[in-house]
């Protein structure tokens, strides 16, 4: 019989082991979906394509607009709502870096103006309905720590839709969630949903 401590560091062993073959796979160029190849385009929304990724922690260098503006990593989340706020609206953000989690500022109010994105910001649970065209930022997870950001396609009084690149190998450019209105408050039921980010049609972009 195996002495309890050496199982332990054996298991501990093999899943060090195994997170770092999942960090590698996940960074490199390798693609678990023969359905697709890297680089091509998936879906639209108002003529911006959305591109396939791979795995997740994948890129395949930056992406600069003509004027040198940074749109992020292709074909990363960011790098696609970055890229249709540029091409949809001429947006261009104040702090062009950061993960898609870091989209969303903790520290701010419901409807304040988050200066480092140059957009209305709406904490999950807000008095502001989502609309089309938002950002709808998600906090990260184990399986990805740098969060996730999509554009909200569809509302409804009880559903959201949204349109996203580099969900993972798998998964669908496309996802609904509930959307709920709540002693005065509107709530995206996705327990990751921090909120959603918005042009404010005021200020001249």
């Amino acid at each position: 019989m195996k002495h309890p401590l050496a199982i332990l560091i054996l298991t501990l062993v093999s899943l060090l082991i195994v997170y770092i073959v999942f960090r590698y796979v996940n960074k490199s160029s390798f693609n678990p979906n023969p359905k697709y190849s890297l680089g091509q385009p998936l879906d639209s929304m108002n003529g911006v394509m959305v591109y396939y990724n791979g795995m997740v922690g994948h890129s395949d260098g930056r992406n600069l607009a003509p004027d040198g503006y940074n749109l992020g990593m292709k074909f990363q989340c960011v790098e696609f709502v970055k890229r249709y706020y540029y091409q949809r609206f001429n947006h261009k953000m104040p702090d062009s870096y950061g993960n898609a989690k870091d989209f969303f500022d903790s520290s701010l109010p419901d409807s304040a103006i988050n200066a480092k994105r140059g957009l209305l910001q709406f904490t999950n649970g807000s008095v502001s309905k989502p609309a089309p065209e938002d950002l709808l930022i998600f906090d990260g997870h184990p399986g990805n720590a740098y969060g996730h950001v999509a554009i909200v396609s569809l509302v409804t009084d009880s559903t959201l839709a949204i349109i996203q690149q580099n969900p993972g190998p798998f998964a669908a450019s496309r996802d609904t969630f509930p959307l709920r209105y709540e002693k005065n408050k509107w709530f995206i039921k996705q327990r990751r949903a921090l909120g959603w980010l918005r042009r404010d049609t005021s200020i001249k972009q």
